[in-house]
């Protein structure tokens, strides 16, 4: 604005250039200041109609508002913008014909015609790529203005407005019906007819923030190695890409109407990692028992919420959980309690007795600051950088391995300074090790080795990429539901490459080097595998290290001191308790130097037993039987439904329950019916008056008779 009253047409033009540029940078990096603009008024469009309006008024304070160039540049940002409207309408229309009701994986859905997805650069940040067509005009009117060259202007003008209209051309191919999904009702039909096939018997059922995806997989390869035809029901779209891979089918169903319609008939058991409010979509159907198994087992409050009384059951690792829920009293039966182990655990490796590496290996790995401000929620806040100062001044050198929670700082802006704080810490720490002699000889023998595993990890990610890549690049949701089929060689060669991935990562850099992990690899059983010892807090990441067997400490951030500290938490009787003073680190780093001088050793084996079960039979038998015997009580409560439902409709005849079969007791007509697998069907039965109050009474005291 400031260029244009002057006038100074270069003071303009490198302006217009700099905001350019800054809209650029603020889109790519995702920057919320964005997001803020909009809110106030000043959002994308916005934007560049005023840059386009400061070009009017510079050209009218230059005196050329009674030039042909003038009216040139009026016309073409007025048609420029008539066109934005039928853009919009076209983008949004191949978008929302081009959303299924479903987002699937390793389902085939070969009974519906999904095509092709329009080229990615056609819709991707479609809107930015519209407005940017005006440079042409812009850039051209004010060379046109400097030099008094009108003709150029026109040809930019010009240009501008054929590159708009090109854009439309490209976009009306794809709101042909040819090129639009199939309307929603024939993908749920397709979904239905793949379910009566697939016929799945257990169900992992998970929703959550973006944040959360990595509760849900955790659960992956168990689900993978469950006994029966498993499934993975989703309800985030934004969740689907975040899903690591599985051979298992998942269907991602956004629309709580959808769900509740699906046929679920043949499944048996459900399974929910968290407690969320869109548990009630599924919750609702009795033709299934219910169990929640969590996304980790701790003494946090959450392990005990009394949300669980809604479950059939609540299955725990070990003993502990069940002694948790009673001395909580919630209000979950002892009986209701299974205890099955953590199939997850398998791969972290049993400690040997010694150090893995010529130093000890501490991962420091603290959870988040959780919704309230409790002080025990986590060390980071207190504790976290005395921890990390009295671990790099220690007086033998040990490395750290420093691994956040994935929430750390989402609510906390402190917490999210102190964690960039320790990354800073660890930062300059490796580099002043570098720069000693004994590390930097260690560099220098070791520095072909390290460029090697670098060079692999380079190839693996390479390879990688490729496989994940199914089908076309840039297909959408749809696109990749049909593409995305289960490839059992596919599947192997990934598994094998990440394996190879996480081995050669940490022969990428020295054992003594400090090192900051975040994201999803590699992942936190890796980093247990790589240390030595742990401190960490409160939180499932306890009992999972103890089943390695090494030291760990946990922090009393609370300050509840360490006896009053071990009695609330059961997950610590085995732990060094440090306080927020973090001066108590000497006991457990004498403990994995020496262990002779490790007087915690046989108390963890104890407690790993009760924590986490028995060793045998393995967690993923215990895991299969429990699945089992909920199978059996399911069936069991179906068949007493189904026999009482029959009994009374011949009790009470009816001439159009008979001839649909409903009086006969056989359980096809019964399923046929909708009566053992849809919820629904006895507000239908009741609306049409099939069913007496005595039957009513039956069916809803059938699940406490079956038991």
């Amino acid at each position: 604005m400031l260029a244009a009253l002057i006038p100074n047409i270069w003071f303009f033009a490198a302006a217009a250039a700099l905001t350019y540029a800054a809209d650029w940078y603020l889109h790519q990096r995702g920057s919320y200041l964005v997001n803020r603009l909009s809110k106030v008024r000043a959002g994308l469009p916005i934007r560049f109609l005023l840059r386009q309006l400061m070009l009017i008024l510079l050209l009218a304070r230059l005196d050329l508002a009674e030039e042909p160039l003038f009216y040139t540049a009026v016309a073409c940002f007025l048609l420029f913008y008539g066109l934005q409207a039928p853009h919009g309408a076209l983008t949004t229309l191949i978008r929302l014909r081009r959303t299924m009701p479903v987002v699937t994986r390793n389902v085939d859905l070969h009974a519906v015609r999904i095509p092709d997805a329009p080229p990615g650069a056609l819709l991707r940040r479609c809107a930015e790529k519209m407005l940017h067509l005006d440079i042409p005009a812009m850039a051209a009117i004010v060379i046109a203005a400097g030099t008094g060259e009108d003709v150029i202007g026109y040809v930019g003008a010009a240009l501008t407005l054929l590159l708009a209209l090109t854009y439309l051309a490209a976009l009306l191919p794809y709101v042909r019906r040819s090129r639009l999904v199939p309307p929603a009702a024939a993908v749920l039909k397709a979904v239905d007819t793949w379910l009566r096939e697939y016929q799945p018997t257990v169900v992992l059922y998970f929703s959550g923030s973006n944040e959360s995806a990595y509760q849900g997989n955790m659960w992956l390869e168990t689900m993978a190695r469950v006994e029966g035809r498993p499934l993975i029901i989703m309800r985030e779209r934004g969740l689907v890409p975040q899903l690591s891979d599985t051979s298992v089918p998942v269907l991602c169903v956004p629309a709580g109407t959808h769900l509740m319609n699906l046929n679920l008939s043949t499944v048996r058991v459900c399974l929910y990692p968290a407690n969320v409010g869109k548990n009630i979509h599924i919750l609702r159907v009795p033709t299934m028992k219910h169990v929640f198994i969590g996304h980790g087992d701790s003494d946090k409050l959450a392990s005990v919420n009394p949300y669980s009384k809604v479950y059939d059951e609540v299955w725990t690792a070990g003993r502990a959980g069940r002694d948790r829920y009673a001395l909580a009293d919630v209000g979950i039966r002892d009986e209701d309690i299974v205890e099955v182990g953590r199939p997850q655990l398998e791969p972290i490796k049993s400690w040997t007795g010694s150090v893995k590496n010529p130093i000890p290996t501490v991962l420091y790995a603290p959870t988040w600051e959780g919704w309230d401000d409790n002080p025990g929620n986590t060390s980071l806040l207190l504790a976290g950088e005395n921890i990390v100062r009295r671990l790099l001044a220690a007086d033998d050198p040990v490395r750290i391995i420093y691994k956040p929670h994935p929430f750390t700082g989402i609510r906390s802006a402190k917490a999210r300074a102190v964690d960039a704080r320790i990354r800073g810490m660890l930062g300059q720490a490796a580099g002043q090790r570098a720069a000693e002699p004994r590390w930097a000889k260690e560099a220098e023998r070791a520095s072909a080795a390290h460029s090697a595993a670098k060079a692999e990890l380079v190839r693996i990610d390479a390879r990688l990429a490729g496989l994940e890549v199914v089908g076309r690049s840039g297909g959408d949701d749809a696109e990749k539901s049909r593409v995305s089929l289960a490839d059992p060689a596919r599947e192997a060669e990934t598994a094998q490459l990440r394996a190879a991935w996480n081995d050669a990562y940490w022969r990428s850099f020295g054992w003594w080097e400090h090192r900051t992990v975040t994201g999803a690899q590699p992942k936190l059983y890796d980093c247990f595998n790589e240390s030595d010892a742990m401190v960490s807090d409160i939180s499932s990441v306890v009992s999972d290290f103890i089943a390695s067997g090494k030291p760990y400490a946990v922090t009393d951030s609370a300050a509840l001191g360490a006896e009053e500290f071990k009695r609330q938490n059961t997950a610590v009787r085995a732990a060094v308790i440090l306080s927020n003073s973090a001066e108590e680190l000497d006991e457990l780093l004498t403990a994995v130097a020496d262990p002779a001088a490790d007087a915690l050793a046989d108390v963890r084996r104890e407690l790993k037993t009760y924590l986490l079960g028995p060793d045998e039979p393995t967690s993923m038998e215990q895991f299969n039987a429990a699945v089992r015997a909920l199978t059996a009580r399911a069936e069991a409560r179906n068949a007493g439904v189904a026999q009482r439902l029959g009994d009374q409709a011949l009790a009470v005849p009816d001439r159009e329950a008979a001839s649909s079969g409903v009086g006969t007791g056989e359980p096809e007509a019964l399923a046929e019916a909708g009566v053992a697998a849809d919820p629904d069907a006895m507000g239908a039965f009741e609306a049409e008056g099939e069913l007496d109050a005595a039957a009513q009474t039956a069916v809803s005291e059938g699940t406490s008779a079956a038991r």
